[in-house]
This record gives C-alpha cells, structure tokens and sequence, in this order.
C-alpha cells in the first residue's frame, strides 16, 4: 500500500506544482494588475498544496526525501502530472481554460478525498478545498465572460477549449494504483467523478455560449510517467536550475 499511496501522492503534487508554476509565469505580464494579482496569488496557493502532498510522500517513502528534493530533484519521467497542466499559457484565455478546467476537476477529487482513510490524506484535502473553491468560482466566471464576451474573446476561448479539452480526460483514468486505492478508501475511483464533472462543464460552457468537442479522444500518459509532453522538459529546465547548479541552496 505504501508503494502505491507514495504514487497517488506524487500524483496530486506533481499536479500542483506543475500548473503552480505554469500561472506564476504570467507574474508581472498578466493583462490588468488585479489579474496579476489574482493569478499569483492562485499560483501561490498551488506551490502550497504542493509543499503538503509532496512533503508527505517523503515521509510514506522513508527514504529521506523532502518535498524540496522531489520537486527539483527529479528528472521528467519521474514526474506524475496530467499532460493538461503542463500545456503552455497560451494567450490569457487560454490559461483560464487550462485552469477551470483542471478546478473543476480539483475540487470533485478534494471532496471525494476528505472522507479519505488515511487521516493525513484527508486533513491536506481539506486545507485544499476551499481553496480550490475559489479557483473554480473564479476560472468558471472567467471563462463566462471571455466567452459570452466580444467576437474576438468568443473565438478565442472557443479556441482555448478545442486545444485543451482533449487533455481532460486524463484525469479520469484509472490503473492499477487506483483500483488499490479505491479498495482500501484512501482515494475514489477517478472515473466515479466524470458525471459530475461533465455536468460542470456543460453548464458553464452553456453560459460562455462555447461548444463542447463532441469527441472524447484523450491524451494520456502523464499521470502515469508513461509519456509526458515536450513542454515539461523545458518548463523544468527553468524551475530546477538553481537547485541543481547550486545543489543543497537554501533561503
């Protein structure tokens, strides 16, 4: 069971410090200074979550690893993030798409989690969701307005949503870590959330006036290390390089 709660640990993490990092690149070049803000902030709130996954699959891994050490101390295909958050930033409607998206995905498994049977699981999921909460209310009402917005917003988000929503349904996937998972009651079956994440999705789509891609088609790899985007590669070679030219740097 360790082996594979070590996994889903990395899993949740990689997730949030992926797409952490991915929004904390817009510090500084986000459209209006309230969003600059707003997506810090949210960027920060996912290194956070970040520090408590990660810090306690160190501790189920028993070999010494700290959060710091797995987060910049590993290469590319030791890394279990869903291909959808390692997608570039795009024009800035195509990173909200990215995030709600991912939130309204986040905030299901959050729920589900909080009845998990390992206490430390459930007290980190939490802490997490509320916030992830705000990040769907927020990303949800951001993409209303781009899409229901102009001509332009509209095909832009219609855009976004023809890239990205074929990385979805990664997320749903289920292997052989979930099924023991699931068995033992520390995580759901990722499938079980898909209705409801569906119904999500239609009812904000709806209101941005944007057209879900009738087309289920999914990339996968990520969440498994099978396979994971070019993007990542680079993206790492950015967030590890001070640890790994200065190994053992500190603040």
């Amino acid at each position: 069971m360790s082996a594979d709660l070590f996994e889903f640990l990395l899993r949740m993490g990689d997730n949030t410090l992926v797409l952490g990092h991915r929004v904390s690149e817009w510090c500084g070049r986000a459209p209006v200074l309230e969003e600059d803000i707003a997506l810090a902030n949210t960027a920060l709130d996912l290194i956070g979550q970040t520090q408590l996954w990660l810090g306690l699959a160190g501790e189920v891994e028993g070999k010494g690893r700290s959060a710091d050490d797995l987060a910049f101390l590993r290469d590319a295909w030791d890394f279990r993030s869903v291909l959808l958050v390692e997608q570039p930033n795009g024009d800035f409607g195509q990173t909200m798409m990215r995030q709600f998206l991912f939130d309204a995905w986040h905030v299901l498994m959050l729920d589900a989690l909080q009845g998990s049977s390992e206490a430390r699981v459930a007290e980190i999921a939490e802490k997490a969701a509320k916030e992830a909460a705000y990040h769907v209310e927020r990303s949800g009402d951001t993409v209303i307005g781009l899409g229901d917005g102009t001509e332009e917003s509209h095909n832009r988000m219609q855009a976004a949503l023809d890239l990205l929503y074929p990385y979805a349904g990664e997320m749903f996937e289920g292997d052989a870590v979930d099924a023991a998972l699931a068995k033992a009651g520390v995580a759901p079956d990722p499938a079980t959330l898909r209705d409801a994440y569906d119904a999500r999705l239609s009812q904000v789509m709806g209101e941005a006036t944007l057209t879900l891609p009738e087309d289920r088609f999914a990339h996968s790899g990520g969440r498994t290390g099978r396979m994971h985007s070019e993007h990542l590669g680079h993206m790492l070679s950015k967030m590890q390089w001070l640890q790994r030219a200065y190994p053992g740097a500190s603040w």
